[in-house]
């Protein structure tokens, strides 16, 4: 007997954080919205206030809406990028190219001039989020192979060490390491830092 088939399951709606401070322009992002995310308001763009909310909301994206933005806000969301990175769309009234170029450096997914309207706005949000996990994936694949590539250092480091204190081979060293890595239950990267934090301490003419 075939089981039942899983019933598809219910995808949850988006959590929209909505900062702005003039309802009217609010009410147009929550029509836009309306049945299709969960639009939580906030008025303070200060990074302290906005990181707070963020980590009660854990909003899908953040929304942005005023007629142009202070240095203050970029700053803040500069901020808001660096600690806990979310899509942020950003509606403006004003065009200034110099300002939109700061808030895309800023974090910033999607920059609007004079575009909010309530047909706008869930599109709009669908390719931000969409950009922004693009680019939080390379961002991610570049900060692992610099990783990699600190950790490879670090043990050529280390074997470097042991070739010269305890006449080992190449291959002989990195499997000394190995082998205390596996033992221990630490990164091998680990075990590197540990040997040469020692043969510092120890001073360059002592043996290990």
């Amino acid at each position: 007997m075939q089981p039942d088939p899983v019933p598809n399951a219910v995808e949850a709606p988006l959590i929209v954080l909505l900062v702005d401070s003039d309802p009217a322009r609010a009410r147009i992002v929550e029509e836009g919205l309306a049945g299709k995310a969960v639009v939580r308001q906030a008025n303070d763009t200060s990074a302290v206030a906005l990181l707070d909310k963020i980590a009660e909301l854990q909003p899908d994206v953040i929304i942005i809406d005023c007629e142009s933005p202070d240095r203050d806000t970029l700053e803040n969301l500069r901020i808001v990028a660096r600690e806990n990175p979310k899509p942020i769309v950003m509606f403006v009234e004003d065009d200034d190219g110099t300002l939109a170029k700061e808030a895309v450096q800023a974090g910033v997914s999607g920059y609007v001039v004079d575009g909010l309207s309530k047909q706008r706005v869930g599109p709009i949000i669908e390719i931000a989020i969409e950009r922004f996990r693009m680019v939080d994936s390379l961002w991610k694949e570049l900060q692992r192979s610099k990783d990699d590539l600190e950790a490879r250092k670090l043990i050529e480091r280390a074997k470097g060490v042991l070739m010269e204190k305890r006449g080992m081979s190449e291959s002989d060293a990195y499997k000394a390491m190995r082998d205390v890595s596996m033992k221990s239950g630490k990164p091998l990267k680990t075990i590197a830092e540990e040997l040469l934090s020692v043969s510092a301490l120890l001073g360059k003419d002592s043996a290990l």
